[in-house]
This record gives C-alpha cells, sequence and structure tokens, in this order.
C-alpha cells in the first residue's frame, strides 16, 4: 500500500500484520484490531498512513477520532473530511472504503459500541473538550 515513509515502531505493526493474516503477534498492540488506514493528505494531496484500532458494525469498519483524548483530532481524521475516499488493511484484506463522520444518536451508539469493546477509549472524553468524531468506512 502505498503512503508516506512509517516510523520504525508502526512499521513493525504493519509488517507483524502482515505476517499473521492482519493480526499483531507481538508488544503492546498484540491481540487488538489495528487497520492500517491510508489517506490523501488535506494539503498535500500525497498519500498518509496511519494505524488505528476498529470495530465492527455489520460490514462496516468503525473508527474513532480519539487521539488518546489529546485536545485536538488527529490529522488522518482532518484527511478523511476532506478526502473520503481512504485506502485500508485490515483483517488481512486491503480495500477502499467511503468514510463518513456520524452524528447524532448513530454517533452515540457507535461511540458505546466502541467503548464496550475497547474499554481504554471509555476514559479519553474525560480528557477532552471536543467530541470524538466516529467515523464508518464503508468498503467499495
Amino acid at each position: 500500500m502505498a503512503g508516506n515513509d512509517l516510523d520504525p515502531w508502526t512499521k513493525g505493526l504493519v509488517d507483524d500484520m502482515r505476517a499473521h493474516d492482519g493480526h499483531v503477534t507481538s508488544g503492546p498492540m498484540a491481540g487488538r484490531p489495528l487497520m492500517l488506514l491510508t489517506t490523501t493528505g488535506a494539503r498535500t494531496g500525497r498519500p498518509r498512513n496511519a494505524i488505528v484500532t476498529y470495530t465492527r458494525d455489520g460490514d462496516r469498519y468503525v473508527i474513532a477520532g480519539s487521539k488518546s483524548g489529546a485536545p485536538t483530532h488527529p490529522a488522518w481524521f482532518h484527511n478523511l473530511v476532506a478526502n473520503p475516499v481512504v485506502s485500508a488493511e485490515a483483517g488481512g484484506k486491503t480495500f477502499k472504503a467511503r468514510a463518513t463522520v456520524t452524528e447524532g444518536a448513530e454517533r452515540e451508539r457507535l461511540w458505546n459500541q466502541h467503548a464496550t469493546e475497547r474499554p481504554e477509549f471509555r476514559d479519553y472524553p474525560k480528557k477532552t473538550s471536543r467530541v470524538i468524531p466516529m467515523i464508518v468506512l464503508e468498503p467499495l
């Protein structure tokens, strides 16, 4: 998958995912469902890679723009708002998807589902005044 150069830690995660059919088997991220998300840079138009954790909602992939509760959205969030067609690699599959930022009741439902499956996310809203965006990726 094309994109910007990965830092050594992220490259190690990606290599582990690719060697084990989409599953990370070592380190602090072992056992978590991780996705290599490739967005198009909002300013540069160049491919940008990020590792994100995800949950599923039917056939859709769900990601949170949490940035661990930081006061600002992650860079990849700005990119997918500007350019909603993304590439993703998850579960041993590579696919294109359309990203949609959810709102209202759907956002709440997806947040609650995500935080139930990923308990570490529960504390993130307490660390920030922003609403953490929930994004669905619909495979194309």
